[in-house]
């Protein structure tokens, strides 16, 4: 009888353990939104790939970076420059097609990410020529940072799969081995090479001053560049690891009008945040696996944060709302291929609090979002 009356306890004891888990589960808040993914009149016969950056400006024109387009490798004695595999849409606020930006440009190759400063340039983030450009906005070219490597091998051997101005997305810590940090004695692993010679950088965001920070994560450099806003190396801060100060897996990098910058450390689950020379403050370790991150504009600042889903799986896709502080104050939406879904979010523009841009890897789209 007292065996039975421990089974029943036992049981009781779990059921309770249940109820906590379920409730804390449920303690943040799902916020209410809507969604439209027809907001953006393409040109007939144009098309969006998947659109890993997506950005706005003072004007509420749209920028759109996209993996479309005709890619083309030219053969050279020494060199095979790969480019025109993305392609850098600009729409009005109206969503009226404007036109497209750097075609042609050596380093339009695979897109990463698009952004658009305070004084309304563009810059577009290549993961696949290893180079952070920024053009006016107007659409010329001002400056670049990095360069493609000196060989991209696309045509490797019978047998042995080409290589070169893809990402290998089933494992986006690898790269091209000996590229970043951790090779011959040049530093620790994941800390790189002083300057800008990246290893398929994710992100870029700037100061008040101007300053531009590179987040060189995608590869096999874990690290934060610091640049003037000349485009002269300052410092940079990171290596591969898990402590505080190190990363694994940076996807996203933002800074507030503090001067504060955030990084997504999406390899270990985390939100840091630094001040403008590197030291660290906090982190936000409460949103997941963090992607894309933006912070609003407007009088209270809040920083936006997708929960991206895995490539294989249907989990997780939302969109996290959090204060500066490191406060939830709710998230929306989840992984899905209908409309209000997102898949695989890589680029959140969120210049007002109620209103974002959403780009989805694995939908082929960007979705207007408004937060009621």
């Amino acid at each position: 009888m007292k065996k039975m009356t421990h089974v029943a306890a036992l049981f009781a004891g779990l059921s309770a353990l249940a109820v906590t888990v379920s409730l804390s589960a449920q303690t943040t808040s799902e916020l209410a939104y809507e969604a439209n993914a027809d907001a953006l009149q393409l040109p007939s016969g144009t098309y969006l790939g998947e659109v890993a950056g997506v950005a706005t400006n003072s004007k509420g024109h749209v920028f759109v970076y996209t993996r479309t387009g005709h890619a083309v490798a030219t053969l050279g004695d020494e060199r095979t420059f790969y480019h025109n595999g993305s392609r850098l849409f600009e729409f009005d606020q109206n969503g009226k097609f404007v036109k497209e930006i750097g075609q042609g440009v050596y380093a339009v190759n695979f897109e990463q990410q698009v952004r658009v400063d305070q004084q309304d340039n563009i810059w577009i983030v290549d993961a696949g020529s290893n180079q952070v450009v920024k053009f006016d906005a107007d659409g010329r070219y001002q400056l670049v940072l990095g360069r493609k490597p000196e060989n991209i091998n696309v045509r490797p051997g019978p047998g042995v799969p080409a290589r070169g101005g893809v990402i290998p997305e089933s494992n986006a810590g690898g790269g091209r081995g000996g590229e970043g940090g951790g090779r011959g004695g040049r530093g620790a692993p994941g800390a790189g090479i002083p300057g800008d010679s990246f290893s398929y950088p994710a992100d870029v965001t700037w100061d008040r001053a101007g300053n531009i920070y590179v987040a060189d994560g995608f590869g096999t450099n874990n690290r934060i560049a610091k640049f003037t806003k000349d485009g002269d190396y300052l410092k940079s801060w990171g290596q591969t690891g898990s402590a505080q100060g190190q990363f694994n897996k940076i996807r996203g990098v933002a800074a507030d009008a503090a001067g504060n910058v955030y990084v997504a450390d999406a390899g270990n689950n985390r939100i840091q945040v630094f001040d403008g020379e590197g030291t660290f403050k906090s982190q936000i370790a409460n949103v997941g696996t963090p992607q894309a991150i933006c912070i609003s504009g407007g009088s209270t600042p809040y920083l936006y944060s997708s929960n991206s889903n895995d490539p294989e799986s249907m989990d997780h896709g939302e969109i996290y709302k959090v204060q500066l502080t490191g406060q939830v104050v709710g998230r929306f939406g989840k992984a899905g291929k209908m409309p209000k879904d997102f898949g695989m979010v890589n680029a959140i523009d969120c210049r007002t609090e109620k209103t974002l841009w959403v780009g989805e890897v694995w939908n082929w789209r960007a979705q207007k979002v408004t937060l009621r």
